[in-house]
């Protein structure tokens, strides 16, 4: 019976798809970029040049909200 429940429980975690998501990271210092999947590869997180502060790529799109 023991068996029974490892083998549901097992069946229900690989049904579950994980949805990874690409954010595109840039060096504070020198502007390169550089995809989160690259950086998780790496045993630190530093850019090329040495630096180790990256901002996050955002679209061009700026949010207009009305005032009520």
């Amino acid at each position: 019976m023991i068996n029974m429940v490892e083998e549901e429980i097992e069946e229900e975690t690989e049904e579950t798809p994980v949805e990874t998501f690409d954010v595109s990271y840039s060096c504070l210092r020198c502007g390169t970029s550089v995809l989160n999947s690259e950086l998780s590869r790496l045993p630190e997180i530093k850019c090329i040049c040495g630096f180790r502060v990256f901002t996050k790529d955002r679209p061009p799109v700026v949010k207009t909200v009305k005032a009520i």
